[in-house]
């Protein structure tokens, strides 16, 4: 079996990289997260260092800068790039981001908050050199960068990525194009002291203000989350994706989308794989109701 390219050791070695590189002292750093990216809280600076841990996702880091600069022209409550670095920064093979850190009080946002936070951003001038809403093209990264995946599997969800696609372009959103966030759900919200304010841009396009209902009800669905939380979230838009005949289709991509998340880092993040897999046979059995566990 191969070395997983993304260890702990090696995202620390980057992190003393992009530190050195900003004249930023790494030491005491916390590894707040590892998903697609390594989230490290500095303790010497009130900044967060983001390292993206995908190679075939590394196209979407100028994309997110985009979008937090829009953002923040706007006056979004929002996460901010940290000042004085052209962004993003390159440092060997590794491309990072780095922000100013929310120091939280310890609450979780609401999905009120979070409804909140969403119409602001839908209500924006789409931005320029933000893509379109193609919700597969990061399952597709995935799949072409997986660490491991038997030729059964990979040829199971390529098959599963290309109906979905087929059934998304046959959809037609009664709600107007925006820029959408992608991945809405209150973790992709820090409540800081100044109020909720959204982050992880990764997910970010133009298209269907729909697709932000999507997290929360599939998180209904296959995570036994609140439904009261979903229906507050509704509520605000004034439209219920769960009602509505397209959301299987939108479930069904939402669903491909969390599967394949862990695919780029899966040696990296061995414990992972029994949900993996799990996941899998319930996508290629058609079980809708099943539960998941959340990868950690």
């Amino acid at each position: 079996m191969r070395r997983a390219r993304f260890t702990r050791e090696k995202l620390d070695e980057a992190l003393v990289a992009v530190c050195a590189r900003l004249g930023l002292d790494h030491r005491g750093a916390r590894l707040v997260r590892f998903t697609n990216n390594a989230v490290y809280a500095l303790e010497s600076a009130p900044a967060v260092v983001r390292i993206v841990g995908s190679h075939g996702l590394r196209h979407r880091v100028y994309k997110v800068v985009a979008v937090a600069r829009h953002l923040a022209a706007h006056g979004v409550p929002a996460v901010r790039l940290y000042p004085g670095f052209e962004q993003p920064i390159v440092v060997g093979q590794y491309l990072a981001t780095v922000w100013r850190k929310v120091e939280q009080p310890g609450r979780r946002a609401t999905a009120g908050e979070l409804g909140k936070l969403l119409r602001s951003m839908h209500s924006l001038p789409v931005p320029p050199h933000v893509p379109q809403w193609n919700p597969l093209d990061d399952v597709q990264a995935r799949i072409a960068d997986a660490e491991e995946l038997d030729d059964g599997d990979r040829r199971f969800l390529q098959d599963h990525c290309a109906s979905v696609r087929d059934a998304l372009r046959r959809l037609e959103f009664p709600l107007a194009t925006a820029l959408v966030h992608g991945d809405a759900h209150a973790g992709n919200v820090l409540v800081g002291p100044d109020g909720p304010v959204l982050c992880d841009f990764d997910s970010a396009s133009v298209g269907p203000p729909e697709w932000d209902l999507v997290p929360l009800a599939v998180g209904v669905r296959r995570f036994g989350d609140s439904m009261a939380d979903y229906r507050a979230l509704a509520d605000a838009f004034g439209f219920d994706v769960m009602a509505w005949e397209g959301f299987d289709v939108l479930r069904a991509a939402r669903e491909l989308k969390l599967t394949t998340s862990v695919l780029p880092i899966l040696r990296s993040k061995p414990e992972v794989r029994a949900e993996l897999h799990r996941r899998l046979a319930d996508l290629r059995d058609g079980r809708q109701g099943t539960r998941w566990e959340r990868y950690r």
